[in-house]
């Protein structure tokens, strides 16, 4: 289905990790709009295809709210992406090594050349040497921390620079205010 949605609608897929109960993805859409498009058509695809193989259409939903999204500079910020993608299922303790989970790029990746159907674009960036080792190792404390920090909000995820001019080309400038109403610094009479 996810090589469907790509032949569909024209969005790079540079990471990705299809766990048991959710997935990741490092996507780039060629167009405005067109990540959302695919992301809902393999979605709901997805659905149909399932209820009607399991015969339980009317049980309920398997998606339990709509995908989270923000854009990643192409520098080392994509690389920690990427890796955090890429070891999902090491992380999850599903496999020794993270290049053996057969549900995800960094598997397809190894592989030369890569299995068909073919999904991956070339990355926009260089690939570190030692990738498969890299992702093998945890990630820092910091950046699992602000990588989900980013997830929760919607943030641009790169150089304080960068995530600014993006946060207000894009108008996501809320994404960089701390959550709630601002404290009132008046002070009550």
């Amino acid at each position: 289905m996810l090589a469907e949605g790509l032949e569909r609608y024209p969005v790079e897929l540079f990471a990705f990790t299809l766990m048991p109960n959710h997935w990741h993805m490092v996507l780039r859409p060629t167009e405005d709009g067109l990540m959302g498009r695919m992301l809902r058509w393999v979605t709901a695809t997805h659905t149909q295809r399932h209820h009607a193989h399991y015969h339980t259409a009317g049980e309920g939903h398997l998606y339990r709210s709509r995908f989270k999204s923000f854009p990643v500079a192409d520098d080392d910020h994509f690389l920690v992406v990427c890796r955090y993608v890429e070891r999902n299922p090491l992380r999850a303790n599903l496999v020794q090594r993270a290049e053996d989970w057969p549900f995800g790029s960094l598997w397809r990746w190894s592989r030369r050349p890569e299995p068909l159907p073919k999904l991956l674009t070339a990355w926009p960036i260089r690939r570190l040497a030692n990738w498969i080792a890299r992702v093998n190792q945890p990630l820092s404390q910091k950046e699992l921390s602000a990588l989900r920090g980013c997830v929760q909000r919607g943030r641009p995820f790169g150089a304080e620079a960068w995530v600014k001019e993006v946060a207000q080309r894009t108008g996501l400038g809320y994404t960089l205010c701390p959550r709630g109403r601002p404290k009132n610094t008046a002070g009550m009479t």
